[in-house]
Parts: structure tokens; C-alpha cells; sequence
């Protein structure tokens, strides 16, 4: 699992806890709402009810003195109409509590019931039974609406019980889910911190260690273990590869250092032979023998100016300065300067030039473009048999020119061809057939692509070898 896939899965898991939480909360507290609501009405109910058995009460006291005149409420100062009033107005405010139909019926029946009892007590005084102040009929009327307001009391008592005992149940109920949910996110963050720790950081602790060691010069052959979530397995991989690839080029510096040397060491071995042979002491020596000896040292310095340039050309090229003084040239005079140059230094090989009758123009740093040539037809007379033809030749074509070498040598496979303009990498028979440091084809290729062209290459094994170098044609205008 990648470490982007597994924050995925925890992110989405805390979201959906965090919905989960959130929907319970919203319906805890709806819940409550209710219940507080349902309480809240109950308790209003109660109140009411109660009152109105009070201003019941003091209604049928004042009404009931026939000893003594009219007399107000004594807690309020109301008078007898006054409370009928309030009563009447209480009963519909119990209407607005009535959540139930058992309580809007025996809220019914209250009203009848103190409408019997009203009643009642203004056909007594209608009557003027001041004698009879407890009639049977007003009790009676009395009593029953008392009762009524009793039912709706305990009614609402009742109501208030069942909203308590269902806010204690939800209360559990939100303890539990609460005690779930806290377990839940402790359960995953508990398995984030062990993931992390199992299969991240210690991936990333070995990783560590192994680039101190590679990045100290301690342990050169130390490698992170590929283990653990997919990007720190790219990131081991990806050191793992740039370690082989440094330990791969350090070793091919160190060939490449002694092979420099080997190939210093060859012509200044001659050089050092040759003026020992021109040193005073010596045997007198024949006009035929001085020239055989400036011959091999013009060859052996040219050898160590090619292998210099080469050099310090790969040099410039890696710093980016490389530098082209561009000029309008004719191809065909390149190729012919450097098939004359070779001509005269390579009588074992048979040098063969073809060129066009109209001029081939290009824009290109003369220079340069010979040292490219150069290059070629010394590595085909070098990889080709004593006795040989090699073809320096020039074509065109309405965009560009094409100048090509062709030789009758070793030739190359595959394999080899992939690695041929690699810096300081030479295949096996090169290796054994003429020394060198593998920086001339390099040098070439870069110079070329400078001028905005190209060299290809298509070798067999055994069969030989054409390198052809594409520029842009320019018109003599």
C-alpha cells in the first residue's frame, strides 16, 4: 500500500467517524429538544391545571359566604366575575399544552365540567338559596370538575415521567455510542501509529542509514532494503540505482584513469626512443633513419593532441562552453583534406573519397566539423584489417548533406551499439584491437548535435561499419 492510499483510507475513516458522530449528535439533540419540550408543556400543564383548581376553589368560597357581603380574592383581589373570567381564559391556554388526544379529551370534559359548575352557581344565585349555601348540585358540579383537572394533572405528570425515563435511556444510549466511537478512533489511531511506525518509518530509518553510509565513503556497497509503502520503495529504489550508477562510475573513472595513462605511457615511450636514438653518443645516424624518426614523432604527438583535445573537449562539453565559430563550407573540401591528411600516413589501408561535381554547403565550424571526420576515419583505420578500404564520401539531398565513412571492419552487435556514444565506454574488440578512452565518439555525437545535426551508425558483427553525419544544407546565396 502507498502512503497516499493509506492517509486515503484514515482521512476517509475519521470523515466517516466525524459524520457519524455528527448525525448522533443531531438526533441526540433533537431527542432532547423533544423531551425538554414535552417536559416543559407538562410541567405548564400541571401549573395550569393546578390553578385552576385554586381560582376553582376561591370561586365556590367566595360565591358560598351568605353571612357576609360580597367579598374580593383575598391573594389577588379578584371578584367572583373576574375569576369566571380567568378560568375561561386558563382553559384555553391549556389547549396550546395538549400534545396528546387522551389529554385534549379529558381537557373536553374539564371544560363541560366547569361549565356545569359556572352554571350551576348562577342558577343558585338566580334562585337566592342563600339558605342552602352547599347545594347538592353545585357540589356535585364542583367535585367533578375538580377531577377532571386532576386527570389532566396527573395526565401531564405522567407525561413528564415518560419524557424523564426516556431522556435517561437516550442518555445511555449517547454514553455508550460515545464510549464506541471513542474506542473506535482510538483503535485507529492506535493502527496509524503502529502502520507508520511498522512498515514507514523504519523503510525510511534504513534508508537513512544506508545514504549516511554511501554519502560518507564508509560503505560504498550499502543499499536500502526496497520494503514498505510504495513511495519509500521508488525512493529506495531510486537511491539503489544512483548508488550502483556512482559505484559504476567511479570504477569506470578509475579504468578511465588507467587507461589514460596506459595510452600516455605508449607515446612517450617512443618519443623517449626516438630522442634517445637522436641523442649524442649514438651511433652517427642515416638521413633514412632521422626521417623514420621524425615520422613516428609527428605520429605519436598527433596521438597525444587528439587524446588532449579529446579530453578537454569532453570537458567544455560537461561545463556547457562548448564554443562553434560558424562559417559557410564546402563538405567536399572537409572531406578531402582530411582523406589527404590520412592518405600520407596510412599506407596499409586503401582510402577511397566520393564526392559530388556541385558543391555541398554547410553552416558549421570548419574546425570542428573536421575533428568529427577526423575522429570517424581514425577509428575505421584503426578497427579495420591491414589491406582495407575505407569510403569517405559525400551526399546531399535538397535539405541536407550527408557526409559518411564506411570501413571493412570488426563491425559491432546490438548490445554494443547501444553503449557506443557513452563517455569513457568502449566495446570488447575495440578494447583489444587499439588502445584509447572511449571520448572521441562521445566528443563527436555532442559536437554535431551543437550544430543541430546527427550521427547514425549501422555496424554487423565482422561486416564493418558506415557512421553517417547529418547537417542542415545551406544555398549558396
Amino acid at each position: 500500500m502507498s502512503l497516499r492510499a493509506f492517509f486515503s483510507t484514515v482521512v476517509g475513516v475519521l470523515v466517516l467517524l466525524s459524520v457519524v458522530s455528527a448525525t448522533l449528535l443531531v438526533v441526540l439533540t433533537g431527542a432532547l429538544e423533544r423531551m425538554a419540550s414535552t417536559l416543559s408543556e407538562s410541567v405548564e400543564g400541571v401549573r395550569q391545571a393546578e390553578e385552576l383548581e385554586v381560582d376553582l376553589l376561591v370561586h365556590s368560597r367566595l360565591i358560598s359566604s351568605p353571612d357576609t357581603p360580597m367579598v374580593a380574592d383575598p391573594s389577588r383581589g379578584r371578584t367572583p366575575a373576574e375569576i369566571e373570567v380567568d378560568l375561561h381564559r386558563q382553559l384555553d391556554d391549556l389547549h396550546t399544552y395538549a400534545s396528546t388526544d387522551e389529554e385534549r379529551q379529558v381537557l373536553v370534559e374539564a371544560e363541560r365540567d366547569v361549565a356545569d359548575y359556572l352554571g350551576a352557581q348562577r342558577r343558585l344565585s338566580e334562585t337566592r338559596q342563600a339558605s342552602s349555601p352547599h347545594d347538592a348540585r353545585v357540589v356535585a358540579t364542583l367535585d367533578a370538575a375538580l377531577r377532571s383537572l386532576e386527570r389532566l394533572i396527573q395526565i401531564n405528570v405522567d407525561q413528564a415521567q415518560a419524557a424523564r425515563v426516556l431522556a435517561a435511556r437516550w442518555s445511555e444510549t449517547a454514553n455508550l455510542l460515545g464510549l464506541v466511537l471513542g474506542l473506535v478512533l482510538l483503535t485507529t489511531l492506535g493502527s496509524v501509529v503502529f502502520w507508520l511506525r511498522r512498515f514507514a518509518l523504519r523503510p525510511v530509518a534504513h534508508l537513512q542509514r544506508a545514504m549516511r553510509a554511501f554519502g560518507t565513503g564508509r560503505d560504498r556497497d550499502a543499499r536500502a532494503p526496497e520494503e514498505g509503502p510504495l513511495e519509500i520503495r521508488d525512493m529506495a529504489h531510486a537511491f539503489n540505482e544512483m548508488a550502483d550508477s556512482l559505484a559504476h562510475q567511479q570504477e569506470q573513472q578509475l579504468a578511465f584513469l588507467a587507461g589514460v595513462a596506459h595510452d600516455l605511457r605508449n607515446p612517450l615511450s617512443a618519443l623517449k626512443l626516438s630522442t634517445a636514438l637522436a641523442s649524442p653518443g649514438r651511433v652517427e645516424a642515416t638521413p633514412e633513419r632521422m626521417q623514420r624518426t621524425l615520422a613516428l614523432v609527428r605520429r605519436q604527438v598527433a596521438r597525444l593532441d587528439r587524446m588532449v583535445g579529446d579530453l578537454l573537449d569532453a570537458t567544455r562539453i560537461q561545463a556547457g562552453k562548448l564554443e562553434l565559430q560558424p562559417e559557410v563550407r564546402d563538405t567536399r573540401e572537409l572531406a578531402r583534406s582530411v582523406v589527404e591528411l590520412y592518405q600520407s600516413s596510412e599506407p596499409g589501408h586503401t582510402l577511397e573519397l566520393v564526392v559530388p561535381d556541385a558543391a555541398v554547403l554547410v553552416r558549421a565550424d570548419p574546425a570542428r566539423l573536421e575533428q568529427v571526420l577526423t575522429n570517424l576515419v581514425s577509428n575505421a583505420l584503426k578497427y579495420s584489417p591491414v589491406g582495407s578500404r575505407v569510403r569517405v564520401s559525400v551526399l546531399a539531398d535538397a535539405q541536407h548533406a550527408v557526409l559518411a565513412v564506411s570501413d571493412q571492419g570488426i563491425g559491432m552487435s546490438t548490445e554494443e551499439l547501444k553503449g557506443l556514444f557513452v563517455p569513457f565506454q568502449r566495446a570488447g574488440n575495440a578494447k583489444q584491437r587499439a588502445p584509447g578512452v572511449g571520448l572521441g565518439l562521445s566528443v563527436s555525437r555532442r559536437i554535431i548535435e551543437a550544430h543541430g545535426g546527427r550521427i547514425e551508425v549501422e555496424s554487423q558483427p565482422g561486416q564493418g561499419s558506415v557512421f553517417r553525419v547529418h547537417l542542415a544544407r545551406v544555398s549558396a546565396g
